[in-house]
């Protein structure tokens, strides 16, 4: 069941990064390449834009752009709920850590620069011990 309170939501945040390092790319004629299977893709007036894994981005000869880690905030979030990512971000700016987060279906995510990954990672798991 998802949550949707933010006492709650902060209290089981448990984030977790995934191993893979992601990078952004645009394709201003709304096709990837074939084979090309991408973290996320979302369609702006620009081009799509695709979070790619470094590693096809660098087979496919992509330019990208931010090398960055993949934190899930593994508590169950509602898409309803309020400020959970608020929250979060204001916790990572005050560590002078840029973030850009994706909310699922699921979990929300966030992607962060990779040289301050480990810190974004403590940073989130000392929500759990604040109150909001």
């Amino acid at each position: 069941m998802s949550e949707k309170d933010l006492a709650t939501l902060c209290a089981t945040i448990e984030p977790e990064m995934a191993q893979s390092v992601y990078v952004y790319c645009s394709f201003p004629d709304f096709l990837l390449p074939d084979g090309v299977v991408p973290l996320f893709t979302f369609r702006e007036v620009e081009g799509l834009t695709a979070v790619l894994d470094l590693q096809d981005a660098d087979s496919y000869a992509l330019a990208y752009t931010f090398k960055a880690r993949l934190i899930t905030l593994k508590v169950h979030s509602s898409l309803e709920a309020v400020g959970f990512l608020a929250v979060v971000s204001a916790h990572l700016a005050r560590a002078a850590i840029p973030c850009n987060a994706i909310a699922g279906y699921y979990h929300d995510h966030i992607l962060v620069p990779v040289d301050r990954a480990d810190e974004a990672l403590s940073v989130l798991k000392g929500i759990r011990g604040t109150t909001v």
